[in-house]
C-alpha cells in the first residue's frame, strides 16, 4: 500500500486474513465471520484498523441476519436514513437498493462518487450487502482518492488549496423530480459546502473531495486567479472538471465482483465508488448501511 500502511496500529495483532487486491485500495478478509466481529471488540477493532488501512474491505459468503448487518455497522456510529430510497421497515438505516424488472436501474449510480456529500456531514462510511446478484454484471469499482491527490501536480495542489466546492441533491436525486418535489427536497437538504481538499480525521492524509455530487466551486472568483471572465466560466469549471475525473484512474481503483451475501465495508471519507450498470434486465439487489460522518471542516 502508497497511502495508508504508515497509520497501521502495529500494536494490534492480526487474526484476520488478509488478501490485498491491488497496489492502492483493497482487501479481501478471508475466514472471518462478521456477526462474529459485530459482537467481539477485539476483532472489531482489528477490522477497523484494516478499514483505515485499505480504504475498502471486502467478504464472501457472510449468511448473517439483517440485525447482525446493523449492529456491524452501528460499531462504527449511529446509522442514517436516506431521503429518497426506501429503508428496511424493521431496521431503520439499513437501505434497500433494489433494482428489478419494476424499478429499472436509475442513473444515479453509475457516477464516480462519494456517498451523500450532499449532506453537511457526509457519512463516515457503508457496510453494504449482496443479497442478489446478476450471473454476471453489477460489479463495483472503488477509488483511493488520497493517492488521486497525493499524484496530482504540484501546482494543481496550490491552486486548490484553500479551494471550496457547493455539493447538492437537488441537481442530482432532485433533478428528474417534479418541481414541486425537487423544491421541497432543497428546502429539506440545502446545499452543502465542502473543502475541495479535506484532510481524513483519524489518519491525517489529504483527500481529493469532489465527485458527481457537486456543482461548483464557491470562492474561485478572485483577484488571484479571475484575470478575464474566460478564467471564470469556463476556467473554474474545467478546473472542477478535471479533478473530478481523478477517479476514473484505474492505478487508483480496485473493481469487485459481487456474489450473493458478499459484503464490502468502505471508508467514505477517502474514497469514491461507481456502480457499474451493465446487468440490465437482471436483478440485482443491495442492502446498505451508512454510518453517520462529522464535518469536513
Amino acid at each position: 500500500m502508497t497511502s495508508i500502511a504508515p497509520h497501521r496500529d502495529s500494536t494490534l495483532t492480526r487474526s484476520i486474513r488478509v488478501q490485498p487486491l491491488t497496489c492502492t485500495i483493497g482487501a479481501e478478509l478471508v475466514d472471518v465471520d462478521l456477526g462474529q466481529v459485530a459482537r467481539d471488540d477485539a476483532l472489531f477493532a482489528e477490522l477497523r484498523a484494516l478499514l483505515l488501512e485499505y480504504k475498502v474491505l471486502f467478504v464472501r459468503d457472510q449468511d448473517i441476519s439483517r440485525a447482525e448487518h446493523v449492529a456491524l455497522a452501528e460499531r462504527f456510529g449511529p446509522l442514517e436514513d436516506h431521503p429518497v430510497a426506501g429503508s428496511d421497515p424493521d431496521h431503520p438505516g439499513l437501505v434497500r437498493i433494489y433494482k428489478d424488472l419494476d424499478s429499472p436501474p436509475e442513473h444515479f449510480e453509475n457516477a464516480y462518487h462519494c456517498d451523500a456529500t450532499w449532506r453537511q456531514n457526509p457519512p463516515m462510511g457503508c457496510v453494504l450487502r449482496c443479497v442478489e446478484t446478476p450471473p454476471v454484471g453489477g460489479d463495483t469499482i472503488w477509488v483511493n482518492m488520497a493517492e488521486a491527490y497525493r499524484r496530482l501536480p504540484d501546482g494543481i495542489k496550490e491552486r486548490i488549496g484553500g479551494l471550496r466546492a457547493r455539493h447538492s441533491i437537488e441537481a442530482s436525486f432532485g433533478a428528474a423530480m417534479p418541481i414541486d418535489e425537487r423544491h421541497d427536497l432543497a428546502r429539506r437538504f440545502p446545499d452543502a459546502e465542502h473543502p475541495v481538499v479535506r484532510t481524513h480525521p483519524e489518519t491525517g492524509e489529504q483527500i481529493l473531495f469532489v465527485n458527481s455530487f457537486t456543482t461548483h466551486l464557491v470562492n474561485y472568483h478572485t483577484p488571484e486567479n479571475v484575470r478575464f471572465g474566460a478564467d471564470y466560466a469556463p476556467g473554474a469549471a474545467e478546473l472542477l472538471h478535471y479533478l473530478m475525473r481523478q477517479a476514473s484512474i484505474p492505478e487508483y481503483q480496485v473493481r469487485w465482483r459481487w456474489t450473493k451475501n458478499s459484503f464490502a465495508i468502505w471508508d467514505n471519507r477517502s474514497t469514491q465508488h461507481y456502480a457499474v450498470q451493465d446487468y440490465w434486465p437482471a436483478v440485482r439487489k443491495m442492502e446498505r448501511a451508512g454510518i453517520i460522518g462529522d464535518a469536513t471542516f
